[in-house]
């Protein structure tokens, strides 16, 4: 069909704790073979050197559509809580709503984990007692008057969602393995949850907590939805002259390891998880078949990201030091590639992602980027495809793709702030990373364990000659950790890492964190 479109539609296809070394166009020695982001990989850009501004869920979802560092928010650790609260301010400018002033309509399918307004007392009606991954022995059931508490609760809107950050039409769960358990169509629940969620599903990398869900609910229906809705979505808005930006947070490779019966056993690595991997990649697959089909193909900018690194709770066991092993790589598959940890960690494996990106006639089909590029630079990239300079109160982490994509201009970023769970901070400028903090910063080697094993406060790793971290060079470059560590209290104090005015943080911000680090005081930092 014939398009009068002045920008080009955006696809962001955003997946859950995929690692660097699942994409088997970064890892062609790894196990698991993605054949549909590998086309993306011939028809696009493959970067190899991109980044999760965190190592967890939540903070990466605040930077790909605020443009802005999570850590700059109340969110300083961890991720938005079972019916937390909305973490995007109501006044923050966002992706989809910057987009919309410039003629897009907008989409969310999928998941959203950012908070939302929940009007209602989170008791045990709503959350019963329970402990992770442990699970109860019988269903439990629903009385009369919990089901009255949730029908009152779930006839109200909600708040705080998708549709009041930006975001035209949204379809999804808010996080499928946290209650409620039931699709969520713009700012209602699509039904009212009913029962309990039954014993069969907690634990055993399904759900992680109890609460009400839809009968029949199940985890297997989740990604087939989203190719379904994120098809007819395309169909729908390729018979208009306005562009759309799609973005499609997937629920997996996250838990819940509910894998679709096709599925089941396809990577042969007898992992539910790597089975998944493959599934996630089929979807991708139909969805750049829908936009062949629909004829919009070569009017759309497709991205592929991951919120963060793979988890080592897969399967995974630990070595009596606080460390683990993932159960994939005594099958000869490392999900993280040639980089040291997994998701939540400072080190890159809990943030070095795999991002690739096809734009026709824009990027060259083919092309390697070893540019250091991050998820918050989403925002930066659209200000420059519509020719719109940003507020200063926006995108403050923000640096546009499009010079290395079009080949022109000036590629801005030089530097990145990286953030672990726990809250532990990091710095890469050039080849030089300084984290600080004695071990991953996660749970990969959790610091309480390294300041027992008596490792130093802080590492320095040159990544140009030591791209697996392993050599701690803090003692032999001083001078070096020092000016990293300047470098990132100026972005802190700045409340932005990008040129332009300064910005105020939203809380106050520690780098150091040292009340995670048993014995440690702050004057024990004072060389630094």
């Amino acid at each position: 069909m014939a398009f009068n479109k002045a920008y080009p539609n955006i696809v962001y296809f955003f997946v859950d704790d995929m690692g660097y070394g699942d994409a088997s166009c970064l890892n062609p020695a790894g196990k698991i073979k993605t054949p549909y982001l590998d086309r993306l990989a011939r028809e696009g850009m493959i970067f190899t050197d991109a980044h999760s501004t965190s190592a967890v869920c939540t903070p990466s979802r605040y930077s790909v559509l605020t443009g802005r560092y999570n850590w700059r928010s109340r969110l300083q650790q961890g991720v938005a809580e079972v019916y937390d609260d909305p973490l995007i301010a109501e006044d923050r400018l966002t992706v989809p709503g910057f987009l919309k002033r410039h003629g897009y309509h907008t989409a969310c399918m999928g998941k959203w984990h950012l908070g939302m307004g929940w009007d209602f007392e989170k008791d045990e009606d709503f959350l019963p007692k329970h402990v992770y991954d442990q699970t109860p022995e019988h269903d439990q059931e629903a009385t009369d008057a919990q089901r009255q508490r949730w029908r009152e609760a779930f006839s109200k809107p909600v708040t705080g969602g998708p549709t009041s950050r930006g975001f035209d039409y949204y379809f999804g769960v808010d996080i499928p393995n946290w209650p409620p358990y039931c699709f969520i169509e713009n700012d209602r629940t699509v039904g009212i949850p009913s029962e309990f969620l039954p014993a069969r599903l907690l634990g055993n990398n399904l759900a992680s907590l109890p609460g009400p869900a839809m009968p029949y609910w199940h985890f297997e229906q989740l990604l087939p939805t989203w190719a379904k809705k994120a098809d007819a979505y395309i169909e729908e808005r390729a018979k208009t002259a306005e562009p759309f930006f799609l973005y499609l947070p997937m629920t997996s490779p996250h838990t819940p390891l509910s894998v679709n019966k096709e599925f089941i056993g396809k990577s042969g690595l007898n992992n539910l998880y790597a089975d998944l991997v493959i599934e996630t990649d089929d979807v991708f697959g139909r969805v750049l078949d829908a936009l062949e089909r629909h004829g919009v193909a070569d009017h759309t900018l497709v991205i592929f990201a991951s919120d963060n690194g793979c988890a080592h709770y897969i399967g995974a066991r630990e070595d009596g030091h606080g460390t683990f092993e993932s159960a994939l790589e005594p099958q000869g598959h490392f999900p993280s590639g040639r980089f040291r940890g997994y998701k939540a960690d400072a080190w890159d494996g809990g943030h070095r992602i795999p991002c690739v990106a096809r734009w026709p006639g824009v990027i060259k089909p083919g092309s390697v980027s070893d540019a250091l590029v991050c998820l918050s630079d989403l925002m930066a990239t659209c200000a420059d495809i519509v020719g719109e300079t940003l507020p200063e109160t926006a995108g403050e982490d923000s640096v546009s793709l499009l010079p290395l994509w079009n080949g022109t201009g000036l590629y801005a970023r030089s530097s990145v702030v990286h953030h672990s769970i726990f809250g532990k901070f990091a710095i890469r400028d050039g080849r030089w990373k300084l984290v600080l903090c004695p071990g991953s910063g996660g749970w990969t080697y959790k610091d309480a364990a390294a300041v027992r094993d008596g490792l130093p406060l802080v590492q320095l790793y040159n990544l140009e000659s030591d791209p697996g971290e392993t050599r701690n060079l803090h003692k032999e470059h001083p001078d070096k950790v020092r000016e990293l560590v300047a470098l990132l209290k100026k972005q802190v104090e700045d409340g932005r890492s990008t040129p332009g005015a300064k910005q105020t943080n939203d809380v106050p911000v520690d780098i150091w964190k040292t009340d995670t680090l048993p014995g440690v005081t702050p004057e024990m930092l004072d060389d630094y």
